[in-house]
């Protein structure tokens, strides 16, 4: 199920927008260029189906969910061209392909990044202002910006602690929010626009909360060990920058294993749920097991 879902969640986001992108008449023609450029770089849009997922699992037509599902992934890849900025992370590819500051210059990349964000709040207002589902929309908006300010507040707590000695609580304290934060609210969004009750949300939050640490775990992992051809970036450049990893925290034996528990944990969670989970199921297997 995971592999068909996903398939079509990515046609149907990267078709909306590459359309949100095209109609856009507020941003010069070389600022478009460059969001787009790093937009519809591809990447498994992870975030934008956990909202329609979310979505589906209580109501079948999720395309009431799919301009939320679109502003998630600009913000999404808003954080993406400000952290390989010179600033942040230096980064000089990302999925293969050079940055946005190393094709566009570090002004407009930064600009991009900010015109993205900017144009993720714009989309979500615009759904509020519609009139239909307003309560829940309002909820999901809540949702979607406490986690913007969440993530940002992770990011600046990642570069603080580079070269430090932390522990394993700081560690979680901060990808709950660089990481977790994101990925959590999409798959609540989702679930709060198609009107998921309160004890529902709950299972979904706790689930979240695991496979947000676990899909950090795995990107540390392959950080350390993975296959740079396939990652599309080259390998160890967090140790180098001094980054406070799992890895760099546990070592790579007991970063596997915390994986291992973090997984299980995540389906003896979600199959608490009495919904068709086998997409979830699936998901956290997936965040184990991929190599990207």
């Amino acid at each position: 199920m995971l592999k068909e879902r996903l398939g079509e969640y990515t046609n149907v986001i990267n078709e909306a927008l590459d359309k949100y992108i095209e109609v856009n008449k507020d941003y010069d023609e070389e600022l478009k260029k460059a969001m787009k450029y790093s937009l519809m770089a591809g990447g498994k849009r992870l975030r934008p189906a956990l909202i329609l997922e979310g979505y589906r699992l209580f109501k079948p037509n999720y395309l009431e969910a799919v301009p939320f599902a679109c502003a998630m992934e600009m913000v999404h890849t808003f954080s993406l061209i400000h952290d390989d900025l010179p600033a942040i992370d230096n980064d000089d590819l990302r999925r293969g392909k050079p940055t946005n500051h190393k094709v566009f210059g570090e002004n407009t990349a930064i600009l991009a990044g900010d015109a993205l964000q900017n144009y993720a709040y714009q989309i979500v207002s615009e759904e509020l202002v519609k009139g239909n589902n307003t309560e829940n929309k309002a909820k999901a908006f809540n949702i979607f910006a406490t986690a913007v300010g969440d993530m940002i507040k992770g990011e600046f707590i990642d570069i603080s602690f580079e070269g430090k000695k932390i522990n394993l609580d700081e560690l979680h304290i901060m990808h709950e929010n660089k990481t977790g934060a994101l990925i959590k609210a999409s798959l609540l969004m989702g679930a709060v626009l198609a009107g998921a009750s309160e004890n529902e949300l709950k299972i979904l939050i706790n689930y979240a909360d695991k496979i947000g640490v676990n899909f950090q775990i795995k990107d540390d992992i392959l950080s350390e060990i993975g296959d740079e051809k396939i990652l599309g970036k080259p390998i160890g450049n967090d140790k180098l920058r001094g980054k406070c990893t799992f890895v760099t925290v546990l070592g790579i034996h007991k970063a596997k294993e915390e994986l291992d528990i973090g997984t299980k944990e995540a389906i003896k969670v979600i199959e608490t749920l009495d919904k068709n989970v086998q997409f979830f199921k699936e998901l956290a297997l997936f965040i184990k097991e991929r190599d990207n």
